[in-house]
C-alpha cells in the first residue's frame, strides 16, 4: 500500500526578537557559565598573521535611529586571502585566525567593533581576484531574514576598481554604501537599512 504524503504548512515568520542574544551571546546578557566567553568574541592572537585592524561602526533603521539590540557577524579571509574553512583547497589558512567574529551592538551607543586583520585578496568564481572584503550578517528584532552585506576598503582604490561584485552593482552612487572609512588603524562602517543612505544588502 502506497504511504499519502502530507505537506506540511509553511512556519509563521518571526523576528528575532529577544532571544537572540540570550542564545547566541549569554554573557554579554548577563548568563554566566554557560561558555567561558560567548562564541566570537576573539578572533586574532598575538600570533595572527597581517595588518591588525579594527572594524567599527553603528546600524540605523529607515528613521535614522540607531538599533541597539542588533547582532553582528562577520566572515572574512585571513591576511593571504584563505578562508578558515574545509572547503578552502587553495592552501592553509593562518591556524592563529577565525575568520569568524560576532557582536552585539552595544545598549548604549549601538556600536559593534571587531578586532581582525585586513584580509587578503581572494578570486572570484571566474578567477578574478576579489578587493579585500569582510561579509556581514545583521540580525536584529523586526528582521525576519538576516541581512548580508559586505565591508570594502576605501583605502583599496584599484582593487576596489577591479572587484566582480562592485562592479556588478547598477547604481554606481550606492557602492560606497559599502566602503568603510580608515581612521588610523580603525574602518568605520555604518549599516543604513533603509532611506536615502540605504546599504546594498546581497540576496544569498
Amino acid at each position: 500500500m502506497v504511504q499519502s504524503l502530507g505537506f506540511l504548512k509553511e512556519t509563521p515568520s518571526q523576528t528575532a526578537g529577544p532571544y537572540v542574544h540570550i542564545g547566541c551571546t549569554p554573557n554579554f546578557s548577563g548568563i554566566t557559565g554557560v561558555y567561558e566567553t560567548d562564541l566570537g568574541v576573539a578572533m586574532v592572537n598575538n600570533k595572527t598573521l597581517g595588518e591588525r585592524i579594527t572594524l567599527r561602526g553603528r546600524i540605523f533603521d529607515g528613521t535614522g535611529t540607531v538599533l541597539r539590540d542588533a547582532l553582528v557577524e562577520i566572515w572574512q579571509a585571513d591576511a593571504k586571502g584563505l578562508y578558515n574553512s574545509p572547503s578552502e583547497m587553495r592552501g592553509a589558512a593562518d591556524t592563529n585566525f577565525t575568520g569568524w567574529g560576532r557582536c552585539p551592538t552595544d545598549m548604549e551607543t549601538g556600536e559593534y567593533v571587531f578586532d581582525t586583520i585586513k584580509p587578503g585578496r581572494v578570486p572570484y568564481k571566474d578567477g578574478r581576484l576579489m578587493a579585500p572584503h569582510v561579509t556581514l550578517l545583521i540580525v536584529a528584532r523586526g528582521i525576519n531574514i538576516g541581512l548580508q552585506t559586505r565591508l570594502y576598503f576605501a583605502d583599496e582604490e584599484v582593487a576596489n576598481a577591479e572587484d566582480p561584485v562592485l562592479l556588478r552593482i547598477e547604481h554606481r552612487n550606492r557602492v560606497p554604501t559599502l566602503l568603510a572609512r580608515k581612521d588610523g588603524s580603525t574602518f568605520h562602517f555604518d549599516i543604513h537599512l533603509q532611506g536615502e543612505k540605504e546599504t546594498v544588502f546581497f540576496d544569498i
